[in-house]
């Protein structure tokens, strides 16, 4: 139960950070560059979530708080829910439907396909780095690719791209994506996928590929499209399933 009191309160850490940043803004920003320029205190709530995770894989008493709480979880699992195959989705997929419903968000479709295939490379990149270099192996001792955990990395990269996009409408939008990406990452334990440690960590990835997808956007944006303004319409739809990334391209004239 300590174990989920940490977590409870780093994710509170991270409610506490979207409060803060939307009471700093007053207005709509259409320039993204204005909007999210890196700032060192930006890397505070990832770096937390990602050094816990780290931590983790060395430190004794925190695997001990793992077993803890994977032991405490199983007894209380009757069947295991695939609802965390599809609700990882729901935050990133959310902005383009709300966009659908006529919510406009900050970014044009194009800018924010761009942002969100970024977002997703990066976070992708790095989730597979990690297991390919820890090993760890899973609660249920099935694979040795247990850190960090991809589905929570994703889950809470699609909280913050849905943060960013509609935080100036309302920051009830961000405090949604970021339960759902939440309750991704606890049905990835209660289903004895992932250790704590492993949801934390990607938590923290998710999140910090985000933010670096729109700080690179600026530029990403001048190398793909130039100065010049481009009225045509383009969509990147990145998806990953567990095992598998695939980048789907659309562009209307």
């Amino acid at each position: 139960m300590r174990k989920i009191s940490l977590f409870l309160l780093l994710l509170s850490l991270s409610f506490n950070a979207i409060a803060q940043d939307y009471r700093k803004t007053d207005s709509i920003v259409a320039d993204t560059v204005k909007d999210i320029r890196f700032h060192y205190k930006q890397l505070i709530i990832p770096g937390i979530l990602i050094g816990y995770g780290l931590w983790g894989a060395e430190s004794g008493q925190i695997k001990s708080f793992n077993f803890q709480i994977r032991d405490e979880v199983k007894e209380s699992i009757d069947t295991k829910v695939t609802i965390d195959d599809f609700s990882r989705y729901v935050p990133a997929v959310s902005v383009y439907a709300l966009n659908a419903f006529g919510v406009k968000g900050k970014n044009n479709m194009r800018d924010r396909s761009v942002i969100l295939a970024t977002s997703t490379l990066i976070c992708v990149g790095t989730v597979f780095g990690l297991k390919s270099i820890t090993n760890v192996e899973r609660p249920d001792g099935t694979s040795n690719d247990s850190f960090p955990s991809g589905h929570t990395a994703i889950a809470f990269a699609g909280a913050e791209f849905l943060y960013q996009e509609y935080k100036d409408q309302s920051v009830w939008y961000g405090v949604a994506g970021y339960a759902i990406a939440t309750g991704t990452g606890v049905f990835r334990m209660y289903n004895n996928r992932h250790w704590l440690t492993d949801v934390a960590a990607g938590a923290g990835i998710g999140i910090l590929s985000t933010k670096a997808a729109y700080w690179l956007n600026p530029y990403l944006s001048r190398k793909l499209f130039g100065a010049k303004e481009n009225k045509s319409t383009s969509l990147l739809m990145p998806s990953y399933d567990g095992k598998q990334f695939s980048l789907c391209y659309f562009k209307t004239f």
